[in-house]
């Protein structure tokens, strides 16, 4: 069925693909894609350009209408908007769906990493394409991807496009955490410079929270931590404005508001995305341990202790496990994750040094999430490579810049720029 919206029509597909790549004879899963075209184009011959969503565990955009990155994209292309295995409307991954004991939880959760989703792309682009090699845009996480599709099966790409996603190809979590955590550092400070009256507005509810015991709607403990974790959205265009009117609000007659517990519990719950949890170290992870870096690296500074109080990144701690209903089910699962020191390289630097797909890539200079030092090594090492380094956006410039971004990286590969 085609459902019709304004400038775009939309087009869903499932996919059956085997959990384990390695074992087309074992359980399988289910993976959702939805394409995208310009109604006025809908019986022509387009290119496909496959959308890999950031995260790890981001479901792909739900569109309202042909605006944006994805409105600029419909004048040349079919776009296929792919929920990521274990996202969006793909079979989910959640506490219900993901059962038995903690090994065989993370056993199951360690088939979805970027390799296991180039084969998903690869699968999904034979049966749509044919033999025909297609076009790629990774924003963040999506980046990440991109650099294991070219490391795995370069013959199924046209050309990349990437957002503020060009990974550090050796780098470990600790390399990775090590870098931003100074990043966040900088964010803060800033966001402090714009709304001075915040840090004391975290302040008072944190003094109020070691005082009494708050509830969050969903029946969690909200601990200083956990508010000190609000500061994930800095790194966005408007993470700043987001943190500063919540706080503005925080408090009705003496008491947090519920507005206030609301906000806080949807920002910080991963309802929707446990798998971002799970697996966000794991991204890192070839050959050894990550072992809870961001928790090993926590600078002092950074303590629930210390003041003034700064907010943290995307940083994932061993607390939330059991702090944070959602993933309280994957406690185990994640300890076993952290420790696990046999995890398959993702990239494969000989072939990349060598690679002919061209590649466009913005590069944030000021990216809170993907360190801009690593992105450039990383350009520098990979063949083919154009950057575009900027600091005009934020982390989410593709998303925000009405197509410009996107539109500049096309203009790259094209040869307009450069």
């Amino acid at each position: 069925m085609i459902v019709l919206l304004p400038g775009v029509a939309l087009t869903d597909h499932v996919f059956t693909v085997s959990l384990d790549h390695a074992d087309p004879d074992g359980a399988t899963i289910e993976v959702f894609a939805r394409e995208a075209v310009d109604p006025a184009r809908q019986g022509e011959d387009l290119p496909w350009l496959v959308f890999l969503q950031g995260g790890p565990g981001g479901k792909s955009p739900r569109p309202t209408e042909a605006d944006g990155w994805l409105g600029h994209a419909l004048k040349t292309h079919r776009v296929l908007l792919l929920d990521q295995r274990g996202t969006g409307r793909s079979t989910p991954l959640t506490a219900k769906t993901v059962t038995g004991t903690d090994a065989e939880r993370a056993a199951h959760l360690k088939h979805f990493r970027a390799d296991s989703i180039v084969a998903d792309a690869e699968l999904i682009r034979r049966e749509l394409c044919g033999d025909r090699p297609w076009e790629t845009l990774g924003q963040s996480y999506g980046g990440f991807i991109t650099l294991t599709y070219l490391s795995r099966a370069p013959e199924g790409l046209k050309a990349c496009y990437v957002t503020g996603g060009l990974a550090g190809l050796g780098a470990t979590a600790a390399d990775v955490y090590s870098r931003t955590y100074p990043r966040v550092r900088a964010k803060v400070d800033r966001y402090f410079a714009r709304h001075p009256a915040d840090a004391g507005r975290l302040k008072e509810i944190a003094d109020h929270l070691r005082r009494e015991k708050v509830l969050l709607p969903d029946g969690d403990l909200l601990t200083v931590r956990r508010l000190q974790s609000m500061g994930m959205c800095l790194g966005m265009s408007d993470g700043a404005g987001y943190l500063h009117w919540v706080l503005d609000e925080a408090w009705t007659g003496g008491k947090l508001s519920d507005l206030f517990l609301y906000e806080v519990m949807m920002a910080t719950g991963f309802v929707g995305n446990p798998l971002y949890a799970v697996l966000h170290e794991s991204i890192y992870a070839q050959g050894a341990a990550t072992e809870w870096a961001a928790h090993r690296l926590l600078p002092e500074e950074f303590r629930e202790d210390v003041e003034p109080l700064l907010p943290t990144g995307e940083m994932i701690y061993p607390w939330m496990f059991d702090e944070i209903a959602a993933l309280r089910p994957f406690r185990g699962a994640a300890e076993i994750i952290a420790a696990d020191s046999g995890w398959p390289d993702l990239y494969d630097p000989v072939r990349l040094a060598a690679n002919r797909v061209p590649v466009a890539a913005a590069v944030y200079y000021d990216d809170m999430y993907v360190d801009e030092g690593l992105s450039m090594e990383t350009a520098r090492r990979v063949g083919n490579v154009r950057a575009w380094v900027t600091n005009e956006w934020e982390h989410d410039g593709v998303r925000v810049s009405d197509g410009k971004v996107l539109a500049r990286l096309m203009d790259m590969i094209n040869g307009v720029h450069g």
